[in-house]
């Protein structure tokens, strides 16, 4: 299927109720957490997205429950003089999760191919080359049993102006706003070209992307989570764990029970 983004741009409000919705969501998701840790399963979130789309408060939520040992998150940054010197892969492999982890990326490896691509930070044969390379990467952590997951999350030109603004009248969300946010803004039509170059090239089997529409911030949450959990449900088994027999038997005697 090919994906465009303008077929996400409807923005329509959430319709149910999103405090209750989110809450049933998030203890999904509390308990799709424990069955990768009692089974050792590994998987990967990775979002991307427009400035301003939303992304930290899926992530934020998304997190909200989970046991902070077991997840973490990576706000992908430009690179640093070390991490230039390696592949553009390098840095992301030492991030990969452990057996019972799950690694939530925000940005990611695609900054080769968007980025890197419309900035000039990669020649034209480095990111055309980087659509294979990602796909290979992506394709031996799904044979070694990392479930992938990648959203994509889109809002309109007129929201993210919106948004824009709000963080320059807010004196507590100035500091997520920076002058690349303009810079980008300036070359949106490029931005668009390269982003639906990605989802031609690498919206595979293994990986698929799903695109979220956030131009309503709860609807875009509710839709988010929800394909997360389905996605990490379909590659754990969702049985819960049994009680060791040792143990139930030492904490009822201890319980007095």
């Amino acid at each position: 299927m090919t994906l465009h983004l303008s077929d996400y741009e409807g923005g329509k409000k959430y319709s149910g109720d999103y405090e209750d919705d989110l809450e049933a969501l998030q203890e999904r998701l509390a308990h799709i957490q424990v069955a990768h840790i009692v089974q050792r399963k590994r998987a990967v979130v990775m979002f991307e997205g427009w400035d301003a789309a939303g992304k930290g408060g899926i992530i934020k939520r998304l997190c909200a429950e989970w046991d902070p040992r077991n997840f973490e998150v990576f706000p992908i940054k430009a690179p640093t003089q070390d991490e230039q010197d390696h592949h553009f892969l390098w840095r992301f492999w030492q991030k990969l999760p452990a057996c019972g982890n799950i690694a939530v990326f925000d940005r990611s490896w695609y900054g080769r191919v968007l980025v890197e691509r419309v900035e000039g930070y990669a020649s034209k044969a480095e990111w055309k080359q980087g659509f294979d390379e990602i796909n290979a990467f992506e394709a031996q952590q799904a044979k070694s049993g990392t479930t992938i997951v990648k959203l994509f999350v889109h809002v309109t030109q007129k929201e993210q102006d919106k948004r824009l603004e709000d963080r320059l009248e807010s004196p507590w969300k100035r500091w997520k706003t920076g002058i690349d946010d303009y810079r980008n803004r300036e070359r949106r039509a490029e931005y668009l070209e390269a982003m639906h170059d990605m989802f031609k090239r690498t919206d595979t089997k293994v990986a698929p992307w799903t695109i979220i529409d956030g131009n309503d911030k709860k609807a875009g949450r509710i839709a988010a989570l929800t394909m997360i959990a389905k996605a990490l449900e379909a590659n754990v088994d969702m049985t819960p764990p049994p009680l060791d027999p040792e143990i139930e038997k030492v904490a009822r005697k201890a319980l007095g029970k």
